[in-house]
C-alpha cells in the first residue's frame, strides 16, 4: 500500500492511518516482531497490532513506538524550531518568561481596613 497522501486535502483519518501503517512498515523492514516492538516500546501488543492495520492511538503510543524504531529524525524535524530570516532576528522582540500582570487601577489607593468601608 502506497503511503503517499496529500495532506493539506486528505481526511484526519487517512492521514493518522497512513502514519500508523507507515510505522508498521518501518517494523517490518527491520524484521522486528510485534511483541518484541511492543516491549521495546513500553506500549501493549494489541496497540502495536491497531497501528499495523492503520488505526488511530494516542501520540504518546506513536512517539514511544517510533523512538523504539530509531526514527528520531524524523520526530526531531518536528521539535525543530522553524528558521528566522536575519532582518526578523534583528527586530524580534525576545520570548515572554511569564505573564502580564494585567491593567491595575492606580487611581485609587488601597488601604488595610477598607474593605469594610462602604
Amino acid at each position: 500500500m502506497s503511503h503517499s497522501i496529500d495532506i493539506q486535502s486528505a481526511p484526519i483519518d487517512r492521514v493518522v492511518s497512513a502514519l500508523t501503517q507507515r510505522l508498521d512498515t518501518e517494523r517490518l523492514t527491520q524484521n522486528v516482531s510485534q511483541a518484541s516492538l511492543a516491549q521495546t516500546a513500553g506500549v501493549s501488543r494489541r496497540t502495536v497490532i491497531r497501528m499495523a492495520a492503520g488505526e488511530g492511538v494516542s501520540l504518546e503510543s506513536y512517539v514511544r513506538v517510533a523512538l523504539a524504531l530509531g526514527l528520531t529524525d524524523a520526530l526531531s524535524t518536528l521539535l525543530t524550531p522553524p528558521e528566522l530570516r536575519p532582518l526578523e532576528q534583528l527586530t524580534r522582540k525576545p520570548a515572554r518568561q511569564r505573564a502580564s500582570r494585567g491593567s491595575t487601577d492606580d487611581t485609587v489607593a488601597w488601604h488595610w481596613g477598607d474593605e469594610n468601608a462602604p
